[in-house]
């Protein structure tokens, strides 16, 4: 998907495409799983890893190969549904999986902090390759090479040793989605990951309005969003050590705290220099959340329902993906950039209230 996301929009470009065709072009790779993640999370808790990701790699695969066929606008926003959909639904799969496969909370949360290194992993992979193979052959050839990668996901998922369905959940009566929302835990969880998630979205979409007020040129704009992403992965990296001494709580609190500082001094700084070392902050802060989110969610969670509330999850954060960057561009038209970068930090310090009432749950 990230090579997808990142060949479409240059092909569209380069056939004559405006940039708000582009915009739609990369909102249905998120708009796809925000209608799908719900089905894919209880379709993951009633057959398990193997048979959701067999229907995601064939999806994805799909996607590629339309792109391939048929290189144009109306196949290429096919193909963002077909890619985006089929990712969501596999990361679900992928995270039931892990989380269920793991026994105590210190095993899950170093799990999750090993599996969250391959989408970091992936978002650097996908865009290399697929410029490379634009770079010295054609978009044709880097589709081709994008419809092939899904099945290196099936090579290495098919090898995976299928765990059993949890106790009870064939007399479980199947409960709605929504039901989730009156466990009070699961609401401070979810409020707290869109929090964080809309701070991930605002550097994403904003920094790039405040380089270019600056005059700073495309390519600074670019290393300056690298630095957060690099700094993401390296985090990534050397949180499954961390997270096996420290609560997840804790490092939640701090992420929000950190982020909340970063956020208020973003503003003021206008050297190139110290806009990539708060970008870099960021990406150290932002990074380790997700892993201590997912693992929290776990515990929260009634076993035979963890598909589903991971969805759940993964359809708040990508409605919020797609919503936040129209308030965001809305909101700075009106009253500024810097005004939107301290929105943010202040409600970030204000949801560190709630944060802090995560430490009160050891439920498994």
């Amino acid at each position: 998907m990230a090579g997808m996301r990142m060949a479409s929009p240059l092909l569209a470009l380069r056939e004559g495409y405006s940039e708000a065709a582009v915009g739609v072009l990369l909102a249905l790779y998120a708009l796809t799983q925000v209608f799908l993640a719900l089905p894919a999370g209880r379709y993951a808790d009633r057959h398990g890893l193997k048979r959701p990701v067999a229907w995601s790699v064939g999806a994805a695969c799909l996607g590629g190969a339309l792109a391939f066929a048929f290189p144009i606008y109306p196949v290429l926003c096919l193909s963002a549904l077909l890619t985006g959909g089929a990712t969501g639904s596999a990361v679900i799969a992928l995270q039931r999986h892990v989380g269920r496969a793991a026994h105590t909370p210190g095993q899950r949360k170093q799990a999750f902090s090993w599996l969250a290194i391959g989408p970091a992993f992936s978002n650097f992979l996908g865009p290399f390759a697929a410029g490379l193979v634009i770079d010295h052959a054609s978009f044709r050839a880097a589709f081709f090479m994008i419809a092939l990668l899904p099945l290196v996901t099936w090579a290495f998922v098919r090898l995976a040793t299928e765990l059993p369905p949890p106790e009870g959940v064939h007399a479980a009566r199947p409960g709605r989605a929504w039901d989730l929302w009156r466990e009070p835990m699961f609401r401070r969880l979810m409020l707290v990951n869109w929090f964080l998630s809309a701070a991930w979205d605002v550097h994403t979409f904003v920094v790039p309005v405040l380089g270019h007020e600056r005059g700073l040129s495309a390519s600074v704009i670019g290393t300056i969003l690298g630095g957060f992403a690099v700094a993401a992965a390296l985090v990534r990296i050397v949180l499954p050590v961390l997270a096996a001494k420290v609560h997840e709580w804790v490092l939640i609190v701090a992420a929000m705290v950190a982020t909340a500082l970063i956020y208020a001094v973003y503003p003021l700084v206008h050297a190139a220099l110290a806009m990539g070392i708060c970008s870099a902050l960021l990406g150290l802060a932002l990074g380790m959340v997700q892993p201590m989110v997912m693992s929290l969610l776990h515990q929260v969670t009634p076993g035979h329902r963890h598909g589903e509330a991971v969805g759940m999850r993964f359809m708040v954060i990508n409605a919020s993906s797609v919503a936040m960057p129209l308030l965001f561009g809305a909101a700075g038209t009106v009253v500024g950039v810097a005004a939107v970068f301290w929105t943010v930090a202040a409600t970030l310090a204000a949801g560190t209230r709630v944060a802090l009432g995560l430490r009160g749950d050891r439920t498994s």
